[in-house]
C-alpha cells in the first residue's frame, strides 16, 4: 500500500464529507489517525434499505468527479499477486485458462463507455459506517485511486458473495434512472476482472498461512462465472 498516495486521496476527499475525518496523517511513516465515529455501524449486504443508501452516497461520491495522480490498474494487480506466489502453481487446476478468459476481457472493458475519476475500489459493506445522526462515511481508502467508477458497484457484489438476483438489485439500487445492458455488461465484466484478482490476492495470502476458506472459492467462482455471462451477452448481442 502506497501511503503518499493515501494521503492524496485523503486531501482531495478534505471538506466533502464523504471520508472518516483525518486528524493527523504522516505518510513518511504510515500513520494516520482519524476521528472516531461513535455508535456506528456498518453496512449490512442483506438490508435492501441500508445498500440502496450507501449506493446514492457511492453515486454522489462518483458525481464529484475527484481527481488524483495515480490510478489502480486491475489487471497489472492481477499479475503482481500472481508474482507473489513466486513461482508456485494456482490450487485451481483450470487458472491458466480462467485467466486467459479474464484477459481476453480486457479490450472489451477498453472499449466501453466510462467516466474515469476517483474511485474507491475497496467500497465494500464494512467500509460503509451510519453514524449516529444518519450520515453515511466510507472509510479506509488506501485502494484508491482513478479508475472507472462502476468499478465500485462489482467490488461491493462480490464482497458480499452476492447471487446472481442480488447483483441485479445492486446494479439497480445505484442507477435508480436504469441502467443500460452495454453498463451492465461492463459491470459483470469487472466483477469477472475483480474475482480473478481478488483469488489470486487470496493465494498469496494462503502461501503466507492465512486462509480464506469460502471467500477465495467464491472470488475464482465469480471469475469463471460472470466472464462466461459476459461472453454469452456478446454471442447474442444482448447488450446492442
Amino acid at each position: 500500500i502506497n501511503r503518499q498516495q493515501e494521503a492524496q486521496v485523503y486531501n482531495v476527499l478534505a471538506n466533502h464529507r464523504i471520508s472518516d475525518d483525518i486528524v493527523y496523517i504522516s505518510p513518511e511513516k504510515g500513520y494516520k489517525i482519524t476521528e472516531y465515529l461513535e455508535n456506528s455501524n456498518v453496512c449490512d449486504p442483506e438490508n435492501l434499505n441500508e445498500v440502496a443508501l450507501c449506493m446514492a452516497k457511492l453515486r454522489s461520491f462518483h458525481q464529484l468527479q475527484l481527481q488524483v495522480p495515480h490510478t489502480f490498474d486491475l489487471f497489472e494487480k492481477i499479475d503482481f499477486y500472481e508474482s507473489l506466489w513466486e513461482g508456485q502453481p494456482s490450487i485451481f487446476k483450470d487458472y491458466a485458462t480462467t485467466k486467459e478468459k479474464i484477459y481476453a476481457l480486457k479490450t472489451l472493458v477498453e472499449q466501453l463507455p466510462k467516466e474515469w475519476c476517483l474511485t474507491h475500489i475497496d467500497a465494500v459493506p464494512d467500509n460503509f459506517l451510519f453514524t449516529e445522526t444518519g450520515e453515511i462515511r466510507l472509510i479506509d481508502w488506501e485502494y484508491a485511486g482513478m479508475q472507472d467508477p462502476h468499478l465500485d458497484v462489482a467490488m461491493f457484489a462480490i464482497y458480499s458473495l452476492y447471487e446472481r438476483e442480488q447483483v441485479e438489485q445492486l446494479i439497480d439500487a445505484y442507477f435508480v434512472e436504469g441502467c443500460s445492458s452495454e453498463v451492465r455488461m461492463k459491470i459483470y465484466a469487472y466483477i469477472a476482472i475483480s474475482g480473478l484478482l481478488w483469488s489470486n490476492w487470496c493465494e498469496y495470502k494462503r502461501l503466507l498461512g492465512v486462509e480464506f476458506g469460502e471467500y477465495s472459492l467464491r472470488q475464482y467462482r465469480y471469475a469463471k462465472e460472470y466472464a462466461a455471462i459476459v461472453q454469452k451477452m456478446i454471442n447474442s448481442q444482448e447488450f446492442v
